[in-house]
């Protein structure tokens, strides 16, 4: 398989989110707030970041080193045929809904829930876990 244009580290991007977190609340108290702010970003954020970075690599939209190989471009392959569906559960994942949000709305939308559950199922999305540089 080609490797993607895009080739990043997790740990490396997320250091900028964390620097600009940092800037942002120190700015706000007017001095330097170190690695508490750090700590505090990884606290509130590094979950949903996670989270929308290994969509990404599922996707195959940005191949994070740190992340399975073997996941890479995963689902297009998997979901040719409810490439709709899929595109919209990546969505909603990715704006930090849960699974069971996912489903709510499929049974609100009558959309067949064989197909959401088998998405829901490949995805996975809270067997992967990566730790922070702080929680190592």
């Amino acid at each position: 398989m080609d490797l993607p244009t895009r080739t990043a580290s997790i740990h490396d991007d997320c250091r900028v989110e964390e620097d600009a977190f940092k800037w942002i609340e120190s700015e706000k108290v007017g001095h330097d707030l170190g690695d508490t702010a750090i700590r505090r970003w990884v606290q509130v954020h590094w979950w949903g970041y996670l989270r929308a970075r290994w969509l990404e690599h599922l996707q195959g939209t940005c191949f994070w080193v740190e992340l399975d190989r073997g996941d890479f471009g995963l689902l297009p392959r998997l979901f040719v045929e409810h490439g709709k569906l899929l595109s919209t559960i990546i969505d909603k994942l990715k704006a930090g809904e849960e699974n069971l949000d996912v489903i709510n709305w499929a049974i609100d939308e009558q959309i067949p829930m064989e197909h959401v559950r088998d998405i829901l199922e490949k995805l996975d999305i809270n067997s992967r876990r990566l730790a922070h540089r702080f929680d190592l």
